[in-house]
């Protein structure tokens, strides 16, 4: 299926880009990518949910992939709730949003701020508890290369020791999720600003007392965690289930923090299973 670009003005004048598929008479959908990636993590998710019958809204948040970088830095929770309220002004109907990591937390707060709003929520590989030493590792591995790669090559073999999995073929395909600056080198496709502790405490400091605003929601909930996921422990799984009795889980085996990137097939099956019970 073939994507359109689509661009849209936050509410404090960035150009958020991303891109749509299918039928914009069908109900809409909203991808919102994790801190560090783009709209690009979700592999081919993004066209089978569309082909499954839904009007898909794929972004890359501010300071992210072919979104502008804020120059004031406001990325704060409340920046990037504001952002998916501008997308959802232009919408005919409610959407459901799937989040990942940090879109994971925009989708709940957004949800805690007005559940009207919404059709339902998919949390990727998130909770309000998020697990230290995942993180922690996570933003290593941002920091670690921040003068960027000499190559694609090089850029494909560091992410592969990261990720554990094979090391990609698709150079091009890579060539997304990063920059080629004037001296030929390859930097991340998203502002260093996020890699730094005020981002992180930001997020840390949203999620404070997020849980008992959730325990409120009454909005179709599913949560979807890697097996292997060092970001959110069944511990933490336990917890929201608690809190939001009524919310769905999904543990996706051979799985890490990057659900999408790791089991796609899988992925996109549970969030089709779910979103096709919706009224």
């Amino acid at each position: 299926m073939r994507a359109v670009s689509v661009e849209y003005k936050s509410f404090d004048g960035l150009r958020l880009r991303g891109d749509i598929y299918g039928n914009p008479d069908r109900p809409p959908l909203i991808f919102l990518h994790g801190g560090g990636q783009t709209r690009h993590s979700w592999g081919d998710a993004a066209e089978r949910v569309a082909e499954a019958g839904w009007h898909v809204i794929n972004m890359d948040s501010r300071g992210h992939g072919e979104t502008e970088w804020c120059p004031q830095t406001n990325y704060e929770i409340e920046d990037f709730v504001g952002d998916l309220k501008v997308v959802l002004d232009t919408l005919p109907a409610k959407p459901v949003v799937v989040g990942a990591s940090k879109g994971g937390i925009v989708a709940l707060a957004t949800a805690c701020l007005d559940e009207s709003l919404l059709r339902g929520i998919v949390l990727v590989d998130v909770t309000p508890r998020l697990e230290p030493a995942g993180v922690g590792r996570i933003l290593e591995f941002m920091r670690a290369r921040s003068d960027g790669f000499a190559s694609l090559e090089e850029a494909a073999d560091v992410i592969a020791s990261y990720t554990r999995r094979a090391r990609t073929k698709n150079l091009e395909g890579l060539r997304k999720n990063l920059r080629e600056t004037t001296d030929g080198r390859f930097i991340w496709h998203w502002d260093p600003h996020l890699i730094g502790g005020e981002f992180q405490d930001n997020i840390q400091r949203r999620c404070l007392g997020l849980l008992d605003e959730a325990a409120r929601l009454t909005l179709p909930t599913l949560l979807v965690r890697g097996a292997r996921s060092d970001v959110v422990s069944m511990e933490g799984v336990e917890e929201f289930r608690r809190a939001v009795t009524h919310a769905e889980f999904v543990d996706v085996a051979e799985a890490s923090h990057m659900v999408a990137g790791d089991q796609n097939t899988v992925f996109a099956k549970a969030v089709i299973d779910f979103i096709e019970r919706l009224s």
